[in-house]
């Protein structure tokens, strides 16, 4: 029988994580403060994040040590399988060698807990006894759900309205580790009274939630927020899936020609890409690209600007590409993909043409999904389809020309609580939503009088 699956010993899994900001042919540029438009510093960020972590916000150290509370949590599930595609391959009669990194395999289903961890531990170190976060399809939320009652911290998440209505048992998975989870916009907040009294059939969006996150956060006790995507510490503790990836595929002798991975704000495409984009820096012979929806095409169509993060422009600016902060996509049912703007390491690192992006429909993403889910078995999350579509896209070009490379994606989370979206698709209910130019340029319209970042 020939290896299907790739297994790392425990004792194999990586005990620091990869800081990409050490080997940027392009340093990153700093955030700006939102009143003075100045670069910030610590002290900025001191009344959202707990010092720790903005400590790893800034960092330019290559390699930073996970703490051992942290790795033995992480030891539940981690490491995580590197896995062959075998019945996806012979189904596409592609000579291509496709290996997905499967993530769907910690309890809540995703990557996410590899930085709910990381953060719970950080904040409780710092004693935080409360956090307030957003979350957009609901793994986030569910897994910071997660790792706040191993680690004994209250969590109060804002789920965006339309995976709140769509995703009904990611609310009850995090209800059921102890958080509490509203709709955003909800009543809660003033920026989310003001949301719904101004657009009261708004499916909500991931810059509204995290605007209530903040206002939460700064307006209550003990609290701190945490963000799931976008931020440097984020994909920083995400890297362990590369690096674990790394040490399998020369298991088995399969260094990747192709890594993919889906883009939202960033987190699982970096945390399988980034240590194979310092293998490209250093020379390695690789393609590495994003996927995004094309419903929300911020790499593909955005611009490279100085934006908010969040919808009441509380956050820092941040160099991103970014479709504008006021951009409230259409509700598909990738929630996770549904974020206005990219984490600025990712973004720069499009602008060094180290990413190449690439976007399709939500029926395509489907189609891939379903296709996956019939040859593989497994039932891949809207979110982790744009990965599966971007591989069977490049295996396909190598059944044209005939080339034998190897693909890498990273399975990002499993969709077995987002059947919905599947009954959609398998009834033809599902539409397509391509963002018109003019709409684009309209959300970026309000940007024109921020400060520029620097394009070599």
């Amino acid at each position: 029988m020939e290896t299907k699956r790739v297994y790392l010993n425990q004792s194999d899994m990586p005990k620091q994580w990869y800081n990409i900001a050490a080997d940027m042919p392009t340093p990153m540029q700093p955030p700006l403060h939102p009143g003075t438009g100045q670069p910030i510093g610590p002290d900025d960020l001191a009344p959202i994040f707990p010092m720790n972590l903005i400590e790893q916000e800034v960092s330019t150290q290559r390699w930073i040590d996970i703490p051992e509370e942290v790795l033995e949590i992480l030891a539940i599930w981690r490491p995580s399988p590197l896995t062959r595609a075998y019945n996806l391959e012979k189904f596409l009669g592609t000579p291509a060698k496709i290996y997905f990194k499967d993530e769907s395999v910690s309890p809540s289903g995703s990557h996410k807990p590899n930085t709910a961890v990381a953060q719970a531990y950080y904040n409780k170190a710092f004693g935080i006894k409360r956090i307030a976060t957003e979350t957009g399809a609901g793994q986030w939320g569910s897994s910071l759900a997660m790792a706040c009652q191993l680690l004994g911290i209250e969590l109060k998440v804002y789920m965006v309205r339309i995976s709140f209505e769509q995703k009904p048992y990611r609310k009850i998975l995090m209800r059921t580790w102890g958080a509490e989870c509203v709709a955003s916009p909800s009543q809660d907040t003033s920026f989310g009274r003001k949301m719904q009294a101004e657009y009261p059939d708004t499916p909500g969006s991931l810059g509204i939630a995290i605007s209530e996150a903040i206002e939460d956060t700064v307006t209550s006790k003990d609290t701190r927020y945490a963000l799931g995507s976008v931020l440097n510490h984020v994909m920083l503790h995400q890297t362990i899936i590369g690096l674990e990836a790394l040490k399998q595929c020369e298991m088995v002798g399969a260094y990747p020609d192709i890594v993919v991975g889906c883009c939202g704000g960033g987190s699982n495409f970096a945390g399988l890409a980034f240590p194979f984009i310092r293998d490209k820096i250093y020379g390695k012979n690789l393609r590495i690209v994003g996927v995004e929806p094309s419903a929300c095409p911020t790499l593909t169509k955005g611009s490279f600007l100085y934006d908010f993060g969040d919808t009441a422009a509380t956050t820092p600016l941040l160099p991103m590409h970014t479709l504008g902060h006021n951009f409230i996509p259409q509700p598909f049912h990738a929630g996770g993909l549904r974020y206005h703007g990219m984490a600025p390491l990712v973004s720069q690192l499009v602008m060094d043409n180290l990413i190449e992006p690439m976007s399709f429909n939500q029926i395509q993403t489907y189609e891939a999904g379903m296709t996956f889910a019939r040859t593989e078995g497994i039932v891949p999350a809207p979110e982790t389809n744009h990965a599966i579509a971007g591989a069977i896209h490049e295996a396909l070009k190598c059944k044209e020309t005939g080339e034998a490379k190897t693909i890498l994606f990273n399975f990002s989370g499993h969709g077995i609580m987002d059947l919905a979206g599947y009954d959609a698709y398998m009834d033809n209910k599902l539409t397509n939503y391509e963002m018109p130019e003019e709409e684009i340029q309209a959300a970026l319209k309000v940007l024109e009088s921020y400060p520029k970042p620097k394009v070599s």
